[in-house]
């Protein structure tokens, strides 16, 4: 279902520095001569914006987990109608910030059982992977303050606390540890060049 283009997404608990690095990384590739997508979730296509003001803002008990889980999933399925699958049809490189794997944490984490039910969601209306996952690993409490000094409007799930960000983290590795085929771990702790030279390297070695 990717076509003949490539599909890339970042993972990481709030605050881990990979919106910076996924943009990094689309830069980076298109010095290079690549056609790359930079995109995001919850978002990436006109009606996936609309649906991320809603999951993103308020208070946080607005939605329920499986409220949020079927919204999320709305949303991803317009973005991967209207932005993904296109350029991935084009021979595009796919840079995502945010896919699959945050709702499988961050619904899947909030209550018991839940996952099962984000993957059967997931293979009903999504059925799609990317083909390699950078995860940036960071301890919870730093991104937490760096995700909670930001101020930018869409803090409903950093207000869940360092309870949640702490089990996100747990979750994350855990499904690097599940697909190792599929992801790539970095060290986020680290000055942001110093990660965005991991990353490249780590990407570009292989798209070779």
């Amino acid at each position: 279902m990717s076509g003949p283009g490539r599909f890339i997404s970042f993972e990481g608990i709030d605050g881990s520095g990979k919106s910076t690095q996924a943009r990094r990384l689309a830069a980076h590739l298109e010095g290079l001569g690549h056609s790359v997508v930079l995109t995001r979730e919850p978002g990436g296509s006109p009606g996936a914006e609309d649906i991320r003001a809603l999951v993103l803002e308020g208070e946080p008990d607005r939605w329920s987990p499986e409220t949020e889980l079927l919204l999320f999933t709305a949303a991803r399925r317009d973005h991967l109608e209207r932005t993904i699958r296109p350029a991935l049809e084009a021979g595009q490189i796919v840079i995502c910030d945010r896919f699959a794997d945050s709702t499988r944490m961050y619904q899947g984490l909030r209550r018991a059982g839940l996952r099962v039910l984000v993957d059967q969601l997931h293979d009903l209306m999504i059925g799609q992977e990317p083909d390699l996952t950078v995860l940036i690993d960071m301890d919870p409490e730093t991104g937490l303050a760096r995700a909670l000094s930001r101020n930018g409007g869409e803090e409903r799930f950093e207000s869940f606390g360092n309870d949640l960000q702490a089990k996100m983290r747990a979750g994350f590795l855990d499904l690097a540890a599940e697909f190792p085929d599929r992801f790539v771990t970095i060290d986020g702790a680290r000055a942001m060049d110093d990660v965005t030279a991991d990353v490249t390297a780590r990407v570009t070695e292989w798209l070779a």
